[in-house]
């Protein structure tokens, strides 16, 4: 069947716009997508140069005809690019572009046939992503989360989306790296928001005392049950219930476990009365799970249960650039608690804060700046003013651990020195001691006085 005399009904059907233009870029034809595409008829484009689109992807040579004209020409085809065109009325219209030249049988350029797919819907589901960003402030932080890295911005995009499902969310990372906030997140961003958010530390109890803690107990069902007591799991009835290092769970409840996940339903410990529940699941651990149950330490049915939307909480020496904004919050914070007028870290002492490697995460940055407002007592946080382990090993800053006279010893010599402006003569009667103690002290605790 000869279907070459269907041409113009193929044309005029496809969806995509359609331009033929000749060798000095006149437009021969375009087809009704592209009318619609660029809000002129076909009567106003035709005979018109391909200029009067503005588009942004053309190349106008401009001195003759065929490869003098136009990039087009010389290049032979355009592969698909992204550019802008300027419909009838003035608006600037995202497009895909595709080109190629058009030959007849002696090989002798012609014209050239483009392609015009509209990706204005494309663009604008961009810009509403964008401002929906710009009112969560996914460029600052994220419900009690800080930092706008890479990894941060992706990690506030999961939770927003997750948020909105019934999901179970399986949360991992290493210690101190935030799995409760992002848990809490989750809840606060989800429309069980109003309803408890409760969470259960699941390392910090015994198999018997786990199983009352998740699902209750009667009065009598064990030694020193004197009362009915319901269970997180009808606590968090309607809300959320987040179960931190999981991977401790022993395995007669996790059998129970599974079937509330399953069933929606328990008993209390001591009750063989089922009770139905309504509550979204959110697990976390820094345990390898999938060895645990190669090990045959944990059940792989809960694993699948579990894991079915995973989070992972990046690691602290994966995203630095976040470390300024997260010192500032705990500054802030512990400002707040002390009443201490630090505003800040001195240059020196944030590189070496960006430069740690920071195995304790989060949490163990927050130890550090609750440890240099122990010993700074005001304006900027100084190198000598954070943890040993944070300093380093050079003579100039030792990292040995000193003890809490040590460290009343150092701060009362620090003191005794701001006050002085430095003169170790009265620094040393402020203390009431020699001149030469206050050098050995000084040298002992890597103090120098370019700091006062």
């Amino acid at each position: 069947m000869d279907l070459s005399k269907y041409w113009k009904t193929i044309f005029e059907t496809i969806q995509d716009g359609i331009m033929v233009v000749d060798d000095k870029g006149k437009i021969v034809a375009v087809n009704p997508a592209a009318e619609s595409l660029t809000g002129y008829t076909s009567d106003e484009l035709v005979g018109k140069s391909c200029r009067t689109l503005d588009c942004t992807g053309c190349k106008i040579i401009g001195r003759g005809r065929a490869e003098k004209w136009c990039g087009l020409f010389a290049k032979g085809n355009v592969r698909t690019k992204k550019c802008t065109i300027t419909d009838k009325g003035n608006r600037k219209v995202t497009i895909i572009k595709k080109a190629t030249i058009l030959k007849n049988e002696l090989g002798q350029t012609i014209g050239a046939v483009e392609s015009l797919r509209d990706m204005s819907d494309v663009v604008r589901q961009q810009e509403e992503i964008l401002n929906l960003k710009k009112s969560l402030h996914l460029d600052e932080g994220y419900k009690g989360l800080i930092g706008s890295s890479p990894p941060m911005r992706s990690l506030f995009e999961l939770i927003q989306n997750v948020s909105q499902t019934e999901a179970p969310v399986f949360i991992t990372g290493e210690s101190g790296t935030g799995k409760e906030l992002v848990a809490r997140a989750i809840h606060e961003a989800s429309p069980r928001n109003k309803a408890p958010f409760v969470k259960v530390n699941c390392a910090a109890l015994n198999e018997n005392l786990l199983e009352s803690e998740l699902f209750g107990h009667m009065k009598g069902s064990y030694t020193g049950a004197d009362r009915t007591r319901i269970g997180r799991f009808e606590i968090a009835h309607k809300g959320t219930i987040f179960l931190d290092e999981i991977g401790d769970i022993p395995p007669k409840t996790q059998v129970r476990l599974l079937r509330v996940l399953e069933e929606k339903q328990f008993e209390r410990v001591g009750d063989n009365r089922p009770i139905r529940v309504d509550v979204r699941v959110v697990s976390a651990t820094n345990r390898n799970l999938e060895k645990m149950i190669k090990e045959g330490v944990f059940r792989e049915d809960l694993y699948f249960r579990i894991n079915v939307f995973p989070l992972t909480c990046p690691a602290l020496r994966q995203r630095p650039e976040d470390i300024p904004a997260i010192v500032q919050r705990f500054i802030e914070e512990n400002r707040r608690k002390t009443g201490k007028n630090i505003i800040g870290l001195t240059p020196e002492a944030m590189n070496r804060m960006t430069a740690y490697n920071w195995p304790g995460n989060v949490r163990e940055l927050r130890n550090a700046i609750e440890y240099a407002f122990v010993l700074c007592t005001g304006g900027e946080i100084a190198v000598e003013h954070l943890p040993p382990k944070i300093i380093g090993s050079s003579p100039e800053y030792p990292s040995t651990a000193m003890t809490s006279k040590e460290l009343l010893i150092r701060q009362q010599l620090m003191e005794a020195l701001r006050k002085t402006g430095g003169n170790q003569t009265k620094a040393a009667e402020l203390l009431g001691v020699s001149r030469v103690t206050i050098w050995k002290r000084m040298q002992k605790f890597g103090l120098r006085l370019k700091h006062y």
